[in-house]
């Protein structure tokens, strides 16, 4: 049987940072995994789009693909704009949708990966409060799975960790900085629980104004690249045992 292609579905920016990231992370995953082809495609604003992207590989002969929202929480794009794109497929592909990336103890790592490299060093971990930064959405499950990956983090050492939004829902950045420094923290750091740089993140970085350290985006870390072919694999994993494999 054939190996899926594995088609990674970003939501797109008018930020050009945004598309070099996600085509940066790509890079890693194909480094990664040689024996698997891995494309890209956007749901809006950046080129190829998604349904080009399948209709493209409906005419090579492609038969199977594993659709991987590019998403940290399963929120609006995860549940109807994905899916919605996804069953207009051609029907001679067999397209399964992965689960998006988190939560996931990975990306926890990933986060502390770029804490570190902002300046912080593992020693520092129970005199700092973390703001754990999000993108925000309106989708209560999205944000009680940001509100449960802060309390996770907490259990792993910082002195606090605070959920903090760019948009949608509270508190923002600014205020859980604040919020941080009244409890008593020696320092407060930012971490943009986000994968691209783009409006919102750009949001969160002025709110992180007041802090000492401000992580960057998660980006093409190999952390990330690593959860990408974790959902890949479970995606793929019904057609696999189908054969017997």
């Amino acid at each position: 049987m054939s190996t899926p292609v594995l088609l990674v579905i970003a939501h797109g920016s008018r930020d050009p940072r945004h598309a070099a990231t996600v085509h940066a992370l790509v890079r890693r995953v194909r480094a990664l995994r040689p024996g698997v082809r891995v494309e890209t495609g956007f749901l809006e604003f950046n080129v190829p789009s998604v349904p080009g992207v399948l209709e493209s590989l409906a005419t090579e002969g492609v038969r199977e693909v594993v659709a991987l929202p590019l998403l940290l929480t399963r929120a609006f794009h995860a549940k109807t704009d994905i899916p919605a794109v996804l069953a207009d497929a051609p029907a001679r592909l067999d397209v399964r949708q992965a689960e998006v990336l988190g939560p996931s103890p990975l990306l926890l790592d990933a986060l502390e990966r770029r804490l570190y490299e902002a300046g912080l060093t593992p020693a520092d971990k129970s005199s700092t409060g973390v703001v754990l930064a999000s993108a925000g959405s309106s989708d209560p499950e999205a944000i009680a799975v940001i509100a449960e990956i802060a309390r996770e983090w907490r259990r792993s050492g910082w002195c606090a960790v605070r959920p903090a939004f760019a948009s949608a829902s509270l508190p923002r950045t600014e205020d859980a900085v604040r919020e941080l420094r009244e409890l008593g923290c020696a320092r407060v750091a930012v971490a943009p629980y986000v994968l691209a740089p783009g409006r919102l993140p750009d949001r969160i970085a002025r709110g992180a104004a007041a802090a000492d350290v401000l992580a960057d985006v998660l980006g093409p870390s190999p952390e990330v690249a690593r959860v990408l072919l974790e959902r890949y694999d479970a995606a793929r994993t019904p057609a696999l045992a189908a054969v017997g494999a």
